[in-house]
């Protein structure tokens, strides 16, 4: 059956979404960067400035003003009970709070202070620093306050494991190899910097120093644990030496041009740990790179207490530059304009044509896809790659050759990155063990890097785009979707939060690739999305739906998800009275200079465990999606079918910004 499309409820709805979508456009121009590039703030939690000046601490390089003007940020984010939260709304964390207040401390605040005393009042109530994550542990034992061997072990005779041994270090997620493999070195050799104070305030009464017994199937990964510390104690001399020297080889192979590791903190951090233990000095070019290079992540802000100092855990200038690029083309923008030109000729010049650790399940597939970050060649992934050759397949550039060369050997890299069950995942292609989630050590975040169904609807929206929907491996992402869809009718969200991004991404593309709006799955889509739009008009799902089914759907309406909602409802077709409430909704809360404001976390870094707020999805989504409905609004008022991808060569509306 042929889906109808719903005719608009109001003849407002459609002159109301141009009015807010050009004040969004001039808005989101004016925020372009002089490269050509966007690059909004990507907002964590405090753990990031903590083990910043922890890990500073540590190196002897901390300074009176690093420490006084991260101390004054932690100190501006602790909320009325005391805790700290892993996102703005969220419930206080238990590992957060401690290492905030470790961090506070180690500034000069004392225990006695009345927001330590509160910080301390929830610690030792949620079990004190025995019932922390692995990863706060590690630090505390890098100071004394927590005994080697009580933490989980790690070897660094890993680095022997062949690619097809259960636990080698390419089974794990790329972001979780970067980590675990300093750690191996770190957790060996154990190195101490023994401070003058201690964290007796912080420890939890003896009932809550034995940690929860290991479920049934993890017995054996206890087991395991436990033989590996006994053979630490044995470890064979040559044998232990030769993989300490693998895994400072690994890390160094893999820092990258701005002396990182991967653009994000944990293997930034560790790595810069694990090469200062093995005895490199903080002067050797490897290090003084990367410890010159965090300086880049951090953000200097003068507030009304004083200067702050806060660390971004990572930096998504192409993935921003990216959705940029596509949202504005959805608007109307001319793929001619010479913001949208110098957007393309930044993308270009960011893609990886060398290969990095994607080849261990890929060794035949030539590269050509996007990382995330300014520098990370070693990880390109699917998502970004998808979304910006969606972009670069419109605009009409000067580089005719070169752009289309980017687009084909985006196009041919991103598809050949497809999981052997047909869907993506966003680094790796079928890094889907289960083996080291199983490990004592891995109590903090996903660790392996399945398909998922936003980056697999991401995929199928782009080969949909290049005219590729009837391929072999476009429909395989597809039936891949359709397979993953939830009971419910949603589709769950792994890089954004959660259902309702999941399913404004999947819906899109569903019907991109051929699939009719009537079809069953696409109309189950519709009635979630119905069912859960909120009194306001808008959308939202608090992060704890990752943790507790009641709050799938549910949260205070926010833009960005309110724009993944909308999107989802223009590709199937539904003009009527949801999505007009949907288009006032962001009408009402735009504000006067074109963008909203979003004080809600909507990214997702590890369900469950660690949550983003990209400051430009708030602008960069609503803009994406009023472009698409202006456009479909207007061709349903003609009688015809919507297309949600304009040809590339087409010429719509002129920018007036």
């Amino acid at each position: 059956m042929t889906h109808v499309a719903t005719p608009p409820s109001t003849d407002g709805t459609a002159s109301r979404a141009r009015e807010t979508l050009d004040r969004a456009v001039g808005r989101l121009l004016d925020l372009q960067l002089p490269t050509g590039a966007w690059k909004g703030e990507l907002e964590t939690n405090v753990t990031m400035d903590a083990e910043d000046m922890m890990l500073r601490v540590f190196l002897g390089i901390d300074t009176a003003e690093t420490r006084e003007q991260t101390a004054r940020w932690i100190r501006s984010q602790q909320r009325a009970d005391g805790t700290w939260a892993t996102f703005a709304g969220g419930p206080g964390d238990l590992s957060t709070t401690v290492e905030a207040w470790i961090a506070l401390r180690m500034a000069g605040d004392k225990p006695s202070a009345e927001h330590m005393a509160a910080a301390r009042e929830f610690i030792v109530s949620a079990g004190g620093l025995e019932q922390t994550r692995v990863f706060t542990r590690i630090w505390c034992a890098l100071f004394g306050w927590w005994e080697w061997t009580d933490l989980p072990a790690m070897p660094p005779e890993l680095m022997y494991l062949g690619k097809k041994l259960p636990l080698n270090v390419y089974s794990w997620g790329c972001w979780a190899r970067q980590t675990i493999v300093p750690l191996t070195v770190v957790c060996t050799l154990r190195p101490k910097r023994r401070m003058k104070w201690d964290l007796s305030e912080i420890s939890g009464s003896s009932a809550a120093l034995s940690r929860p017994e290991p479920a049934e199937g993890k017995t054996f990964f206890n087991r395991l644990d436990s033989g590996l510390h006994v053979y630490h104690r044995h470890a064979i001399g040559p044998v232990r030496r030769n993989a300490l020297r693998r895994a400072a080889e690994w890390i160094i192979a893999r820092q990258e041009a701005d002396g990182g590791w991967g653009g994000i903190q944990p293997p930034w951090v560790y790595s810069i740990l694990a090469l200062h233990t093995l005895g490199y000095p903080l002067d050797h070019p490897v290090l003084k790179s990367a410890i010159d290079g965090l300086e880049g992540f951090v953000i200097h802000e003068d507030t009304s207490d004083g200067p702050v100092r806060r660390l971004e855990a990572c930096q998504s200038p192409v993935w921003d530059t990216g959705l940029a690029l596509n949202a504005l083309l959805d608007a109307g923008v001319d793929p001619r304009d010479p913001a949208l030109r110098r957007a393309a000729d930044w993308l270009i010049d960011e893609q990886i044509t060398a290969p990095g650790d994607w080849v261990e399940q890929r060794p035949k597939l030539p590269p050509g896809g996007w990382a995330f970050e300014y520098a990370n060649d070693n990880y390109p992934d699917t998502d970004d790659s998808a979304i910006i050759v969606m972009g670069l397949n419109r605009v009409i550039t000067t580089r005719g050759p070169v752009q289309e060369q980017a687009v084909s050997r985006g196009t041919a890299w991103t598809a050949g990155m497809q999981s052997s069950d047909g869907g993506w995942g966003a680094f790796d292609a079928d890094n889907t063990s289960g083996w080291p989630a199983k490990l004592p050590f891995c109590d903090f975040g996903a660790v392996t890097d399945p398909p998922s169904a936003d980056v697999t609807a991401h995929v199928v929206e782009m080969l949909a785009a290049v005219g590729r929907s009837r391929g072999a491996r476009c429909q395989r992402g597809v039936q891949w979707l359709l397979d993953h869809q939830e009971p419910d009718g949603s589709w769950f969200g792994r890089w954004g939060a959660n259902h309702v991004y999941g399913t404004g991404a999947v819906v899109p593309a569903l019907v991109a690739a051929g699939i009719d709006p009537g079809a069953g799955p696409i109309r189950a889509a519709v009635h979630w999305l119905e069912d859960h739009q909120n009194a306001d008009g808008g959308w939202g799902e608090d992060l704890r739906s990752y943790d507790d089914p009641a709050w799938v759907g549910r949260g205070d309406s926010t833009p960005s998800q309110t724009a993944w909602a909308l999107m989802a409802l223009v590709a199937a077709g539904e003009f009527g009275a949801t999505l007009a409430r949907g288009v006032d909704y962001l009408a009402e809360t735009q504000r006067p200079e074109g963008d909203w404001a979003e004080d809600r976390f909507t990214g997702t870094g590890f369900p469950g465990d660690f949550y983003i707020a990209y400051h430009l999805y708030r602008l960069i989504f609503p803009v994406w999606a009023l472009g698409r409905a202006v456009q479909a609004l207007s061709k349903a008022e003609q009688g015809s079918r919507p297309s949600l991808l304009a040809p590339r060569g087409s010429v719509p509306r002129k920018a007036t910004s």
